[in-house]
């Protein structure tokens, strides 16, 4: 990661952090317990992954960061509320996200899930409200849609539905590859999207141009993460290292084995780079935030 893209990060970090803590409740508002709940998951120090593609795509379209920050907020809530519900005993049942104790352990479980609910109505608002941003409100709607189909049925609750019934079976690699474009293909298909949205005159061929973009880093993206359930550990994960295997859930290197994981990791990212090729120097923080996904070691 060069110097230039590191500021790029932290910046960008630190503005969609200021941005969710302007947009959350404060825990001395009633009901205290819960926007104290919604507060510990969304401010416990995650790596803004999606808030990133948001803020990358927007500046390789010319957008200003001040008009991207309700966007990049909007999935960021969205991805918080969804590992809120995740880690339920009736889910995933992990009792620890980003090094610390998952909210229905600091909390209690009907706590944990008032505050993911809460979270994910959150960012309709923003992006009906927000007077930093710039999209007129045929875009503004559009986003609206974008968003409510990925957190939907036919996105990430869906993909968690196929995850939920898929523990124990064998599924073939399109199978597999269905389970992961909805569960977790979704939501970073939509903050690429929700950048491109957020300039007014984006025409649809860049808009479809990104999306193919976003669908390949998206898969490789979860295969990378399904290799470092097997290679990474429990304190540099911050969740339980090895709990995909423990639960005896389908994942790529059960099916293709590491090695085969990570070249096919390396072959999508290759695609998704040269889908967007033709776009200039402005795309750079974007391209190295792809890098970034797959080659991560956390």
């Amino acid at each position: 990661m060069n110097n230039v893209f590191k500021d790029f990060v932290r910046d960008r970090q630190a503005r969609v952090e200021t941005t969710l803590e302007h947009w959350l409740p404060s825990s001395k508002t009633l009901p205290h317990r819960l926007h104290e709940a919604m507060r510990y998951a969304s401010l416990n120090g995650g790596k803004y992954i999606r808030p990133l593609l948001v803020y990358a795509t927007g500046h390789a379209l010319g957008v200003t960061s001040e008009q991207l920050d309700g966007p990049a907020a909007s999935v960021e809530f969205i991805h918080a509320y969804s590992l809120v519900h995740d880690d339920l005993p009736s889910m995933d049942n992990d009792d620890l996200r980003r090094g610390k104790p998952s909210c229905h352990k600091a909390f209690d479980e009907a706590t944990a899930l008032l505050a993911g609910d809460a979270l994910q109505s959150l960012p309709f608002y923003i992006l009906s409200h927000d007077p930093k941003m710039q999209a007129d409100a045929t875009r503004r709607l559009r986003m609206v849609e974008t968003l409510a189909l990925a957190c939907g049925s036919r996105g990430m609750a869906g993909g968690q539905a196929i995850d939920l019934a898929s523990v124990g079976k064998e599924l073939n690699l399109a199978e597999l590859e269905n389970m992961h474009i909805h569960k977790t293909g979704a939501l970073i298909r939509a903050s690429v999207k929700l950048g491109a949205l957020s300039q007014n005159n984006c025409d649809e061929e860049i808009i479809n141009t990104l999306d193919h973009f976003a669908k390949c880093v998206g898969l490789a993206f979860q295969i990378k993460d399904d290799i470092l359930d097997v290679e990474g550990d429990t304190e540099t994960l911050g969740k339980p290292q090895g709990s995909d295997i423990a639960q005896n859930k389908p994942t790529y290197p059960a099916l293709l084995g590491i090695r085969e994981s990570g070249k096919m990791a390396n072959e999508l990212l290759t695609d998704a780079l040269e889908t967007i090729s033709g776009l200039d120097e402005n795309a750079d923080p974007l391209r190295q935030t792809a890098e970034l996904m797959v080659n991560r070691t956390y």
